[in-house]
């Protein structure tokens, strides 16, 4: 189990990770797209060669008790547009955050041929997810865990840093099969409310690969970081001062216009903030970065958050 060392000093001072010349194909800032159903093509789809896609998803927990039929955030009417985005864009990696036990055979039904590591952030199936999918066919899983971002990590449901909510990281260790490369990836969701929360949690990640079970590998990290990139300790201490890029932010191309990624089944904001992210290591090229803020031709979303995306390659 993975014991966060709490050794990493943390800057407080906030720059930005920008670098520039990323080719741009968008619509205009102010055009919100609609989807036109399952015709659609994807935004990037199934990783071919030495590719992988990689995708992190808040997918919103399901709460139909508290729903009717016809509202945004009601699961049952969310379910078959949560499938047919993951069944188009065919991530080979997915993070995912919120999911709950009986939103889990969604994702199975769009990704037939992946795994998952990860349960429960109260131990077995209890509450949400901060699952990790990946594509068996593709790549091969050789270790994996789940601890609690919290002064006791191997404690299940364990919250100390003055977040309310339990906080979670699933990591795994993973061999591509086509190119023998092993890496990490890890997935989290960072606390809605407390700060020096998610300081502490950016530092215990970075703790996984600097020194603790990941030490060396290339790595990817999958969150909603509840943080704004470029404006945030987190992102301080993750990007700006820290080991990972963001790839939207180093990306060869941007494939869709920067658009913020918690709309909240809202028209999206051109340069709203971006608060979930797809980081890598250094050694990892990024080739595409995309914001998903596909909707069906009725306007629905299938999640309150948009998907991000990269095409990345390994060392």
């Amino acid at each position: 189990m993975a014991q966060p060392l709490h050794r990493r000093t943390v800057l407080n001072g906030l720059g930005a990770a920008a670098v520039g010349g990323s080719a741009v194909i968008a619509a205009p800032a102010s055009a919100a797209p609609t989807g036109r159903g399952r015709s659609e093509r994807p935004l990037i789809g199934r990783a071919k060669h030495d590719e992988l896609h990689v995708m992190s998803f808040n997918i919103r927990l399901e709460r139909s008790a508290e729903t009717r039929p016809g509202d945004p955030d009601h699961w049952p009417d969310r379910r078959p547009l949560v499938v047919d985005l993951l069944e188009r864009e065919q991530p080979t990696l997915l993070g995912v955050q919120e999911a709950k036990y009986g939103q889990l055979p969604a994702i199975e039904e769009a990704l037939p041929r992946h795994g998952m590591v990860g349960y429960g952030r109260q131990g077995g199936s209890r509450d949400e997810y901060s699952a990790i999918f990946y594509d068996r066919k593709r790549l091969e899983v050789l270790a994996w865990d789940q601890f609690w971002l919290s002064d006791t990590p191997a404690v299940i449901g364990s919250a100390t840093w003055g977040n309310s909510v339990t906080r979670i990281v699933v990591w795994a260790r993973l061999r591509d099969r086509r190119s023998g490369t092993e890496f990490a990836m890890i997935n989290t969701h960072f606390d809605h409310q407390s700060e020096p929360a998610r300081i502490r949690s950016a530092a215990a990640m970075i703790d996984l690969f600097e020194g603790g079970e990941l030490d060396q590998l290339p790595t990817v990290v999958t969150g909603d970081f509840n943080s704004a990139a470029d404006d945030s300790g987190a992102y301080t201490t993750l990007v700006t001062d820290g080991p990972t890029v963001d790839t939207w932010e180093v990306a060869r191309k941007r494939l869709t216009q920067a658009w913020g990624t918690f709309p909240g089944y809202e028209d999206p904001v051109a340069d709203g903030e971006r608060i979930d992210w797809v980081l890598t290591t250094e050694d990892i090229r990024t080739r595409r970065a995309a914001i998903n803020v596909w909707r069906d031709r009725h306007g629905a979303y299938p999640s309150d958050h948009a998907p991000v995306q990269a095409l990345i390659g390994l060392p």
